[in-house]
């Protein structure tokens, strides 16, 4: 549960450091593989040319690996968090409760100047062309009697923001990682469920090991698209 207004940023600075490329607000408009190389078409940054290519889009990977011929069962949802006001801070783990009852799931962390962010409940409704998120106050208010249940003292402070983004689910729960079954050369990590901001480090180590090598270093077979094909999903 880093803030991802200060993480993100800072995987950036750390990605041009090594001398990645970074294009923000570039929109792919298609992807193609006319030869032995890739090419990505931009709107305002041109087109790129590579003989790898990794789909990272998160919530839109989907779409993405549709127009490449391998669809796959992701749905965009919009997590519902909030933080309340400082209090003293005394809560070192992340807390959570998970539940088959969506309305008692929460999850929570004590940041050190005392704030206590927290998430959990029902997911919102996200749109990938509006790439917009709806935030329901009602769920965060059905959330906050759940979490006292776990911490009582939140029940006397206040919740200062609440927020959400657009995340990608995808049927099975558990993400899509490793190459393509149609094109050589294509390769996937897309789909985590809400815990990709959480496992992106690893991820990105483990994908930058499989295109430089050809092996992930670690097994990663249960996350391959083909899954998706041997149940009738392609």
């Amino acid at each position: 549960m880093a803030n991802p207004r200060l993480a993100a940023p800072a995987f950036g600075r750390a990605a041009r450091r090594a001398g990645a490329t970074v294009l923000e607000n570039t929109e792919v408009l298609g992807i193609g593989k006319p030869g032995e190389d890739f090419v990505v078409e931009t709107r305002g940054a041109g087109s790129f040319r590579a003989p790898l290519l990794q789909v990272s889009a998160g919530a839109w990977g989907g779409a993405l690996a549709a127009a490449l011929g391998e669809p796959v069962p992701i749905i965009a949802r919009a997590p519902q968090m909030g933080v309340t006001e400082p209090a003293p801070y005394r809560i070192a783990p992340v807390l959570g409760v998970q539940s088959g009852v969506a309305q008692e799931v929460v999850y929570l962390r004590q940041v050190k100047r005392g704030n206590i962010v927290f998430g959990g409940g029902f997911r919102g409704t996200a749109g990938l062309v509006t790439q917009r998120a709806t935030l329901d106050p009602m769920n965060t208010l059905r959330q906050l009697p759940m979490i006292a249940r776990l911490l009582p003292a939140i029940a006397r402070l206040a919740v200062i923001r609440s927020w959400s983004g657009v995340e990608g689910y995808m049927a099975d729960d558990i993400p899509v990682m490793g190459p393509s079954r149609v094109l050589p050369g294509l390769f996937y990590a897309f789909g985590f469920c809400g815990h990709g901001f959480q496992l992106g480090p690893g991820v990105g180590a483990t994908m930058a090991e499989l295109l430089a090598t050809g092996a992930p270093g670690v097994p990663i077979d249960a996350f391959h698209i083909a899954r998706f094909a041997e149940a009738g999903a392609a």
